[in-house]
């Protein structure tokens, strides 16, 4: 296990479920990490999908001391720069290119970066990389894919995510494979939107009760 990985492992501290967020409103930001965290959902991916994703970062990384906040939709070393610049202390991206590559290499800041094919996957281990994104879970086979992946390249791990949902988490963190999974189920879009931070803390609660046997 590299250096970097033990370090975003660090900063995942065990959380079964990482929360991927878009936020169309920056003023969310704050409540919504603060909901998530108390929920014990402390590590949130805030993604680079709407023009104040970038503020939304800047704000929760600098108001919600008890978040760990990763940004992602990382497509390029400049968004891998702005993220990095707004406070991110992780990236996420939802495949791997050399570009993205170098940009991580040059940072101290840790890299998840996405992967589904045997192909795909052994590049970013020859990498280095030994932590992955399983990106988009359910469309790439799921679980039943994940778990044939595990024999043959027995030495990496992964974060599915993309039609992950409370339904199937579980099956998902059964694997002996899959580190962690990520979701978009504990911060529903109408729950944000209608400020409902208490329910939001809920869904984070009974998400972060879904630890690995």
């Amino acid at each position: 296990m590299t250096s970097k990985t033990e370090r975003l492992l660090s900063l995942l501290d065990g959380q079964p479920v990482i929360p991927v967020l878009k936020i169309d409103r920056a003023a969310d930001a704050v409540p919504l990490a603060r909901a998530l965290a108390k929920g014990g959902l402390r590590a949130i991916e805030i993604t680079l999908r709407t023009p104040e994703a970038l503020e939304a970062i800047r704000r929760a990384a600098g108001e919600v001391e008890e978040a760990i906040v990763g940004a992602g939709t990382i497509l390029d070393p400049r968004h891998f720069e702005e993220a990095v610049a707004a406070g991110s202390k992780f990236i996420v991206s939802p495949g791997v290119t050399q570009n993205l590559l170098s940009a991580a290499a040059a940072s101290e800041v840790p890299l998840l970066p996405g992967a589904i094919t045997p192909g795909e996957i052994m590049a970013a281990r020859d990498a280095g990389l030994d932590f992955l994104k399983f990106f988009p879970a359910e469309q790439a086979g799921g679980v039943a894919f994940l778990k044939a992946l595990s024999s043959p390249i027995q030495d990496v791990k992964f974060c599915p995510t993309g039609g992950v949902s409370a339904k199937n988490a579980k099956d998902y963190l059964s694997l002996p494979n899959v580190i962690c999974v990520g979701g978009s189920w504990v911060a529903p879009d109408d729950l944000v939107k209608a400020g409902n931070w208490d329910a939001i803390e809920a869904l984070a609660r009974e998400a972060s009760g879904l630890r690995k046997a």
